[in-house]
């Protein structure tokens, strides 16, 4: 005979498996939706993996071949550096009020200090210019490293010549009494800054030697390289496709990648060679890098890949004993 579960208060009756059931529905609820938030997690994580994973569609640039000779970029460098020279006597005759272009009636100052900007930024363009027609000679015919102190001059004349175009004029702006103090200060200001970016763009801050261009040619002859428009190295992998990460870590950063032979990388002033390449890919195709000229890579990613290697193998080496322990 079946029982009767009769409350106290109202004295209805109740089923006892219908209450049961009711009252495990909101525990049932809880427990689905706790169990929701891993799987969601994770998909969320996937996706998020997914968008740093993915590269950019990259571009692929066959290299043009570099027209001219080394003789005549050398000859543009010295008849540019000829005109600079000549605009910063014309400053200086300005200056001097030998020389001076009316660019307004009744101030004489003014169309002094005006005469004078207009052949100092005659001058910085002349000299900049010159400046990268002779690093671009380098890249084609590099000077042997056996003297460096030539070696350095050789590679620097563009600096040396910045100093040549505007050193001469600033000494005299200094000790003039011709000018105002005020037309002097901002004359003196705009010589020196033009100066200083003179030099800094016709500094070269990654030559190659004969040497080291004769040893890459050597070792990477039919060998396709590539680089980025740019960066200063070269590299010897790039990805096979979007799907995989078989090439230079580097290059996945750019949209164009360039290829070319090292011959056209270093014409196009990519004079070394990555450090990450030269790690990871040089024993693959059999290079001797001991005489070649390598860049150091940027240290977040070789830090980041070593990392993640110490991780691995500490996960590694834990695991191992944690089942060495379960083991006993």
């Amino acid at each position: 005979m079946a029982q009767k579960l009769v409350r106290a208060s109202d004295g209805k009756e109740t089923k006892p498996a219908q209450s049961v059931k009711k009252a495990a529905e909101p525990v049932k609820k809880a427990a689905e939706e706790t169990a929701k938030k891993p799987a969601e997690a994770a998909k969320k994580a996937d996706s998020e993996v997914q968008k740093v994973v993915k590269k950019p569609q990259q571009n692929m640039v066959e290299a043009k071949p570099t027209k001219g000779s080394s003789i005549g970029y050398r000859i543009g460098a010295f008849a540019l550096w000829a005109l600079a020279i000549t605009c910063e006597v014309f400053a200086i005759m300005a200056l001097l009020k030998n020389f001076v272009i009316r660019f307004s009636k009744g101030n004489a100052q003014t169309n002094i200090l005006l005469t004078i900007i207009l052949f100092v930024v005659l001058d910085l363009a002349f000299a900049i210019i010159a400046a990268q027609l002779w690093k671009k000679a380098n890249r084609i015919k590099p000077m042997s490293e056996k003297n460096k102190f030539l070696f350095y001059l050789w590679n620097e004349l563009g600096v040396i010549m910045a100093a040549i175009c505007f050193i001469p004029l600033i000494i005299l702006l200094l000790k003039s009494d011709k000018l105002d103090k005020k037309t002097k200060i901002i004359a003196t200001i705009v010589a020196i800054v033009a100066m200083l970016i003179t030099g800094a763009a016709s500094a070269d801050y990654n030559p190659i030697s004969a040497e080291q261009k004769e040893e890459a040619e050597a070792q990477l002859e039919g060998v396709t390289v590539y680089w980025t428009p740019g960066g200063h190295k070269y590299h010897l992998k790039v990805d096979t496709d979007e799907n995989t990460q078989d090439g230079c870590y580097y290059l996945r950063r750019s949209n164009t990648v360039v290829y070319g032979d090292v011959d056209e990388a270093i014409e196009s002033g990519k004079t070394s060679l990555c450090s990450y390449c030269a790690a990871h890919f040089a024993e693959e195709l059999g290079l001797d890098i001991s005489k070649m000229n390598v860049e150091g890579a940027e240290p977040a990613a070789d830090e980041n890949a070593g990392n993640n290697e110490n991780q691995e193998n500490n996960q590694d080496e834990g695991g191992a004993e944690n089942g060495g322990e379960e083991n006993k």
